[in-house]
């Protein structure tokens, strides 16, 4: 408001007063002035040059030519579709030269960074926090060189781009462009409704800042958009196009948020029609012909749905059918004129009355917008200001043929034009009017000028009047009653014909009278089911759930049908399509009403809180990125369903083998490979139920990470580590079999697989129990760099007869039979298939049996002593017949600083010996040189590894096993109450 009353207080005053104030004025802004006080004062005097941007070039050439008074000259810039058109004017209260240039709408775009750019190179989940950025598309290169370019000679930026969200978001896109190249710019914002002299002048008289938080809105908007539309259109384009290959294999399937809500007002109004169950009613009809015209009296209980109850009044009726005029009322009827012309309403009556649809009439109006021929045609006003000057417009349109007389009609009315006014105001702009008249217009330019012209002058007119009659008649109890119109004064109805209102004439009652009915029938009939939506409907219900703004609504329809998810019937009705069912249903059935317009809804009132300053632009954005990203993980979870709800349409899906159905899931990353920088994720393995970690580039790139059998479970968590590079490296949650670790260690934790991990680089084992003899488990080794055969090998015992697995029970003897080196070979593998356990039946128990494929064991070695990873004890040996090194427990807890015994091979190799040093004495039952600790056994005799007792005499009697769970016998793991 200062910044206005000072400037109008400049131009209303003598030139020596203008340059006073000027320098006494200092013009501040947020981030438009760098500086206040003095130094501004004299910047303010020194523009020479100024440059002024509108959105099309069609209205830079209007406001240019209505600024020059038509002596402009005419430039060429790099963009042959976007002129320069210079010329002087006494702007700032000096004469400046003016540059005045267009963009072609918005100049710079929202898209990903380059990792998250492209289809399949990420999980569509990751988009919601991916990192964006604004750039110029080729296109529009020329333009934006052409502002660089000229800006650097000027000294003021003056923003004439359209006067709503989208034209203060476009300005601040051109503000960034030109400040990049000139930081010191000064930058203003011209506010007009059209372009016409007096609103151009007025413009430039009242210049003012460019509204930051408008335009915040629109990144707000544009940023969600990209997120929730790319990710869901990712989703479920690249799933739908395998699973349903003969009919989407080439089709984009895409979502949006205003779309889908669009979407769902066309599949629920199908839906309730389908659902519609027809009544039978009845009613009572009762005809009376006089002089040749028949009256029609309805009755006053207009139906009933009980057959016999109306058959007993009608047979009443029937017994003494001679009518009584009861009543007789006369009273005024007015139909009432149109309020002024928003754009909602131009769409659905353009729609109805032209035939035109939606998104055709707001090209239309744009063009006759920036031609000057109209005012503004994206308003949410619908009523007049009382300060505004209808009658210069009124009389604009007297020339006509057509409509001229009436526009006279209108100036000489008592009062002169009087609009009917509505009760909505943007405070922007005002409702669409015509503000110049033409006739050299044709085809559907000519329709939409004519309808918005015809419509101006129907509402400053006056309403039309009528006489309405009203005859009650009595026949046997019953009320019947008839209505006839006597039209007054038609009035705007004289020059508005897309509004009927017909005249119905009546004999003359005369109350008291009575007459004998021609006829009195009793009719039946049924219910009917709403109609298809129209375009116009559509609109309405996205107006009054708040889908979209006035200046989209076009838009989202015209989406929906490009993308085949509705079609229109022959009376140009709504259909939804097949695809578009499914894809409602699918996702209603997964709890989530995405196409209901509640989510769309709210995010349409936070982004007005933001154009009004009464809420943060990135409060709002997180607020709704966490929200549709949960719908969007629920989604992906349930996508079986929208399979199903879509098969019912386009046939039986398409059936895929476990791992084609694990690339579909697409799981999460959890860090980057190290060999070729692309993600690794979790995957099945094809044998049990375990996971592994491999590179979404396999087999191109065959780095992987082998989770040991000791782990149950390993699931990725939401954590980042803040040490391991490349970043993010994902935590990953672990669940070890009970018994694999010792008592000090939690069976269930969450560690980091990158290499900082202490507890899973070098995991301690847990000792033996006492009185059963163990079997070998190997530790987790999941520190990088990766390797395919990191996961333990399986390792088993025998005792006499039996051969026993890493479960604990008794293995099965096979042989195989494949043909090969090996066929006839016997060998021992897991009963229950729980375990990876391995073992030639012919091998000898030197060395723990390797996995197939795994590194060759190595062969025995004197003791030695291992630098760098423990210090090796004398007499105490691992199951590798290798001395043991010492470690000390680091973890806190009951057993802190306590010392052990362990392998000292490289974790990929250690054969899980563990023993307490505090307790450094061979188990009972255990003999041989000195190989003390868990799995280990007594060597020289060329059998298998298993459970012997010690010398060389004969074999002792079975002991019976114990629970490899609670160590108590009687029982074993699979029966033990404590599994």
């Amino acid at each position: 408001m200062q910044i206005h009353h000072m400037v109008r207080a400049v131009l209303t005053s003598t030139r020596s007063l203008k340059l006073a104030l000027f320098r006494s004025f200092s013009f501040t802004g947020p981030i438009w002035s760098d500086s206040a006080g003095l130094g501004e004062m004299i910047r303010r005097t020194q523009i020479k040059r100024v440059l002024c941007v509108a959105e099309k070039n069609d209205a830079a050439k209007g406001i240019a030519d209505i600024m020059s008074n038509g002596r402009m000259r005419r430039l060429e810039g790099l963009s042959v579709y976007n002129k320069l058109y210079e010329f002087e004017y006494n702007l700032f209260g000096q004469n400046v030269t003016v540059c005045m240039t267009s963009v072609s709408g918005h100049l710079l775009c929202l898209e990903f960074k380059a990792p998250f750019s492209k289809w399949h190179s990420c999980n569509p989940v990751l988009l919601f926090d991916a990192e964006v950025e604004k750039y110029c598309p080729e296109n529009f290169v020329h333009i934006k060189r052409t502002l660089e370019r000229e800006v650097k000679k000027c000294q003021a930026l003056v923003i004439w781009t359209d006067c709503d969200r989208e034209g203060e978001n476009i300005g601040f896109e051109v503000i960034d462009v030109c400040k990049a190249v000139k930081p010191g710019l000064q930058v203003f914002r011209a506010r007009f409704s059209e372009i016409t002299q007096n609103s151009i002048r007025r413009a430039c008289e009242t210049l003012t800042e460019p509204d930051v938080n408008v335009s915040d809105a629109v990144d707000v908007r544009q940023e969600l958009d990209l997120r929730i539309g790319a990710s869901f259109t990712r989703f479920q384009t690249l799933r739908l196009q395998k699973t349903f290959p003969a009919s989407l294999a080439n089709q984009l399937i895409s979502y949006g948020s205003c779309q889908f809500p669009t979407l769902g007002f066309v599949v629920e109004r199908f839906k309730s029609i389908q659902a519609f169950i027809p009544e039978t009613f009845y009613k009572i009809k009762v005809l009376h012909e006089v002089d040749e015209e028949c009256v029609e009296f309805s009755w006053k209980r207009n139906r009933l749905f009980n057959h016999t109850a109306c058959l007993v009044l009608y047979q009443i009726c029937m017994e003494d059918p001679i009518a009584t005029v009861m009543s007789i009322s006369s009273k005024p009827k007015s139909k009432w004129r149109p309020l002024p012309l928003d754009t909602v309403e131009m769409e659905k009556l353009a729609s109805r009355k032209l035939k035109i649809s939606a998104k055709e009439t707001m090209k239309i109006a744009e063009k006759l917008y920036t031609q000057g021929l109209i005012s503004y045609p994206r308003t949410e006003t619908n009523m007049f200001a009382k300060d505004f000057a209808l009658g210069p417009l009124v009389e604009l349109q007297v020339p006509s043929p057509q409509w001229g007389g009436f526009a006279t009609g209108v100036m000489e009315q008592p009062g002169g034009p009087n609009p009917r006014q509505g009760n909505k105001s943007d405070q922007a702009h005002p409702p669409i009017h015509p503000i110049k008249y033409t006739n050299t217009l044709q085809g559907n330019e000519l329709r939409v000028y004519e309808f918005i012209v015809r419509h101006f002058l129907a509402c400053v007119s006056q309403d039309a009047v009528g006489q309405e009659t009203v005859v009650e008649v009595e026949i046997a109890d019953e009320r019947f009653s008839a209505n006839g119109l006597m039209i007054i004064k038609r009035n705007y109805l004289d020059v508005y014909p897309y509004d009927r209102w017909s005249a119905k004439v009546i004999p003359v009652y005369e109350q008291g009278s009575q007459f004998q009915p021609t006829a009195i029938e009793m009719l039946d009939g049924q219910t009917s089911p709403p109609q298809l939506l129209t375009e116009a409907d559509l609109i309405s219900l996205m107006e009054k759930h708040g889908i979209g703004t006035d200046a989209t609504h076009a838009d989202h329809i015209e989406t929906i049908k490009s993308r085949m998810y509705v079609g229109l019937t022959a009376d140009q009705r709504f259909l939804p399509g097949e695809l578009g069912m499914g894809l409602v249903e699918g996702y209603n059935s997964m709890g989530y009403e995405m196409s209901k317009p509640d989510l769309r809804a709210e995010l349409e009132a936070d982004l007005k809180l933001i154009s009004d300053g009464r809420k943060e632009k990135q409060s709002v954005l997180s607020h709704h990125i966490k929200k549709y990203k949960a719908v969007f993980i629920e989604s992906v979870k349930k996508a079986k369903r929208l399979d199903e709800a879509l098969s019912a349409y386009l046939g039986v899906a398409k059936e895929f083998t476990e791992s084609e159905q694990q690339d579909m899931e697409m799981p999460l990353p959890v860090r980057k490979c190290p060999q070729c920088g692309r993600d690794m994720v979790l995957r099945k393995r094809k044998e049990g139920n375990g996971k592994y970690l491999s590179c979404v580039g396999y087999p191109e790139c065959k780095c992987s990470v082998w989770f040991p059998d000791t782990v149950l479970e390993v699931n990725r968590d939401e954590s980042i580590c803040s040490t391991c590079q490349p970043h993010p490296v994902h935590m990953l949650k672990f669940k070890f079999r009970r018994g694999s670790l010792p008592p000090v260690m939690p069976l269930e934790f969450v560690g980091c697989i990158g290499g900082c991990d202490e507890t899973l680089r070098e995991p301690p084992t847990s000792p033996p129990p006492a009185p059963p003899p163990p079997r070998a488990t190997r530790p987790p080794s999941l520190a990088p760099p990766p390797r395919p055969d990191s996961q333990a090998p399986p390792f088993g015992t025998s005792s006499g007869e039996i051969t026993v697995c890493n479960c604990g029970s008794e293995a099965l003897l096979l042989t195989v039979r494949k043909d090969g080196p090996n066929q006839g070979r016997q060998f021992y593998k897991c009963s229950s298939g729980g375990c990876n356990f391995f073992l030639w039946a012919d091998q000898p128990n030197t060395t723990p049996p390797e996995r197939q494929g795994g590194p060759p064991a190595r062969p025995h070695q004197p003791p030695r002593t291992l630098v760098g990873i423990g210090t090796a004890q004398e007499g105490v040996v691992c199951n590798c017949s290798e001395p043991a090194v010492q470690r000390t427990v680091q973890k806190d807890g009951p057993n802190k600083g306590r010392v052990f015994h362990t392998c000292g091979r490289p974790r990929e190799q250690q054969c899980g010996f563990f023993l307490w040093a505090d307790e450094n004495t061979p188990p009972p039952d255990y003999g041989g040189h000195g190989g003390v600790g868990r799995g280990s056994h007594e060597g020289g005799d060329g059998g298998k590894r298993g459970r012997k007792t010690g010398g060389g005499g004969p074999p002792a009697a079975k002991k019976p096993r114990n629970c490899g769970i609670c160590h108590m016998p009687g029982h074993t793991r699979a029966t033990c109450p404590q599994r």
